[in-house]
């Protein structure tokens, strides 16, 4: 029976002890927290980061519980962040300038944006996951990053539950990597994001192979920001399963960086290989990676490799974290044999 633990007053807000995940992380993976709280203001907040610093606990934040695969049970506290709410807090004759509370589902927030005709987001159309894990993992998706279109970012400290902002300079914004992830890990949460979006001569991204070739299909050769929208939720449907059909977490893997010295060598034995030139060296296509070593539709149990893309590891049912972990393990070490090229999971691991 999960025992239910009383905050102080002025709260209705309570804290659960021995609480499922299994509802809150798209794998649909079976874990439990120790403790659990659903938070809904940033008062209620802070009275949680102080329960949390009084008992010496870990924590975790849980938004969409898109971007996580659950090994374990979690030995602290898990809170489940609401905090709603969009308004446009600026605008001139261009740009308009829009903050998004960390709660807001993305694919919802994208929405907005583009029945307000306002432009950069539609690229990221239908990515799972809330507005505020968007900065931690720099998003992105056929030619976009999010760190683009983000003004600034609003935090609190969880040492102490001040607020800090964060520039978008200061966000040390990488290829799927922010200072989120990196240098103050584990020290902030984010609460809400300001992104600057264009209201008029919007700068379109096109050139993606797979959105110029839906595009031509459909016969749009001048598309507004909504028909890119539409074409990026029909290539991302017919590639990748729906979490709520098939428990899994989008791409597990990222795209590996390598030098054109690196990829001279491989590009030798391998002139077929799947990449792109970018400014830090050549992109490879950590799917083509996976499918071409053999593991594509593969599947151990409960455990398995999508057969529509490779870089999506699915739950057919009752695997456990452990079990989908241990499977990104053989095709890591198996790449690395093949192709002399180290793959790093995007999924956050949870143990």
């Amino acid at each position: 029976m999960q025992e239910q633990l009383d905050l102080k007053k002025n709260t209705k807000m309570e804290i659960i002890e021995n609480y499922s995940l299994k509802l809150y992380n798209t794998f649909g993976i079976e874990a439990k927290a120790k403790y659990f709280a659903d938070v809904a203001t940033i008062q209620d907040l802070r009275k949680v980061l102080v329960f949390r610093r009084q008992k010496d606990l870990p924590i975790l934040f849980i938004g969409g519980g898109s971007n996580m695969l659950f090994v374990d049970d979690f030995p602290g506290i898990v809170l489940k962040l609401n905090l709603k709410g969009i308004e446009i807090i600026n605008e001139d004759d261009d740009f308009v300038y829009v903050k998004a509370q960390g709660s807001e589902n993305w694919h919802n927030f994208v929405e907005w944006t583009l029945q307000n005709d306002f432009g950069g987001l539609e690229n990221l159309s239908l990515i799972p996951g809330n507005v505020g894990t968007a900065p931690m993992q720099n998003i992105g998706a056929y030619g976009v990053e999010v760190k683009d279109y983000i003004e600034e970012v609003q935090t609190l400290v969880l040492e102490t539950g001040d607020e800090r902002t964060f520039t978008n300079e200061e966000c040390h914004f990488g290829y799927r990597e922010s200072v989120f992830k990196n240098e103050l890990r584990g020290q902030y949460v984010l609460v809400a994001v300001t992104f600057k979006l264009t209201k008029k001569n919007h700068k379109l991204h096109v050139d993606y192979g797979a959105i110029k070739s839906e595009l031509e299909k459909e016969q749009i050769f001048d598309p507004t920001i909504q028909e890119i929208s539409a074409a990026v939720i029909k290539i991302r449907q017919s590639k990748l399963p729906d979490p709520s059909q098939i428990g899994n977490s989008g791409s597990f893997f990222k795209n590996p960086v390598i030098s054109n010295e690196e990829f001279a060598e491989i590009e030798k034995l391998h002139p077929e290989i799947s990449h792109y030139k970018t400014d830090s060296g050549v992109k490879l296509a950590a799917g083509w990676l996976i499918e071409h070593a053999g593991w594509k539709g593969k599947r151990f149990g409960d455990a398995g490799v999508h057969d529509k893309q490779a870089l999506v590891l699915v739950n057919y049912g009752n695997a456990t974290g452990r079990e989908i972990y241990d499977l990104s393990e053989k095709i890591i070490e198996d790449v690395k044999v093949k192709y002399g090229v180290t793959l790093v999971r995007e999924v956050n691991i949870i143990q």
